[in-house]
């Protein structure tokens, strides 16, 4: 069957400076941290907090991110390889069967969630004394918008694609078929980015462009998701008295993220993890719904307290 129809996705790794290639997943985080810390700097001035509290706050997010995110993925994905393996946790290196350099290629959401939370708690201790919901209720906005620049990123590097699908959404990621080392040896070219266009672009391997088959954009569907969420919280934070309900608006953003995750995940490709031994649901579908369970329990507990206090 051809699939001449379908877009073919072979995007170049970043901008190409010369002396620095900057990448597009890189530049996809450095977006997605600069416009956070723009968002809360609205907020700190609306709320009358001094910026010098923001900078902290900058630093443990993106550590706090970065940090949760890898772990999450090493104990929720793939604990089986990585306690063989603990050098490369922190280290962007394999050094089995030989010594390659990888980069951090695993990252999960939901351990940088936790570990957001887990900061957040310290600094608002620490740091700004207010309460725990009172930064959480704000911080979900530069989160939200941050996540959809994250899964713009996947989709520059064709990772976490969907299911294969013949629909007119579907989308031929080359880069997802084929790793680098397999893409140089099918086509006999030393620099991967030539293989994948060879692949992409020259007859002669139409072989092998006729293997790459369409998938699901899932890294798509889930930044549209979580633009429609990031547009709800902005507008009830800057229109509405919802920030004035402790708990609120951190309990809706723990709903309609995972929501989107959840829903996402039926059309997107095994990821790996625990979802063999408990079945029915897959592993990132497993970690949503005690969010989406706490996100309730969270909204819940916000009007009651605004019942009690009227």
């Amino acid at each position: 069957m051809t699939h001449a129809l379908h877009m073919i996705w072979n995007p170049s790794e970043g901008i190409d400076l010369g002396f620095f290639m900057i990448r597009f997943y890189s530049l996809m985080f450095i977006i997605a941290f600069g416009l956070g810390w723009y968002i809360m700097k609205n907020i700190y001035e609306r709320e009358g907090e001094s910026l010098e509290k923001l900078d902290s706050l900058f630093i443990y997010t993106v550590f706090a991110t970065l940090i949760g995110a890898r772990l999450g993925h090493v104990f929720f994905y793939d604990w089986d390889y990585f306690k063989d393996h603990p050098a490369e946790i922190l280290l962007p290196f394999r050094f089995s069967p030989e010594f390659e350099f990888t980069g951090f290629a695993g990252l999960a959401s939901h351990g940088a969630a936790i570990a957001i939370i887990l900061v957040m708690y310290f600094y608002s201790k620490k740091i700004i004394n207010k309460p725990l919901l009172w930064i959480l209720d704000r911080i979900v906005l530069p989160v939200s918008s941050g996540a959809i620049f994250v899964r713009l990123g996947n989709f520059f590097n064709s990772e976490i694609v969907g299911n294969k699908t013949e629909s007119a959404l579907g989308i031929r990621f080359i880069r997802d078929q084929y790793t680098p080392r397999e893409a140089m040896q099918a086509t006999g070219l030393q620099d991967p980015n030539q293989a994948y266009n060879a692949i992409e672009t020259n007859a002669q391997f139409a072989n092998l462009l006729e293997h790459v088959l369409p998938k699901h954009p899932a890294q798509l569907y889930e930044a549209i998701g979580y633009v429609v969420v990031f547009g709800i919280l902005f507008y009830l934070y800057w229109k509405t008295n919802a920030r004035e309900k402790q708990g609120y608006l951190f309990g809706l953003f723990l709903i309609l993220l995972w929501t989107v995750r959840f829903v996402v995940e039926f059309v997107k490709e095994s990821q790996g993890g625990f979802e063999s031994a408990l079945g029915v649901f897959s592993t990132g579908q497993w970690l949503s719904i005690p969010f989406i369970a706490i996100g309730f329990y969270m909204i819940f507990k916000a009007k009651q307290r605004e019942n009690s206090n009227s």
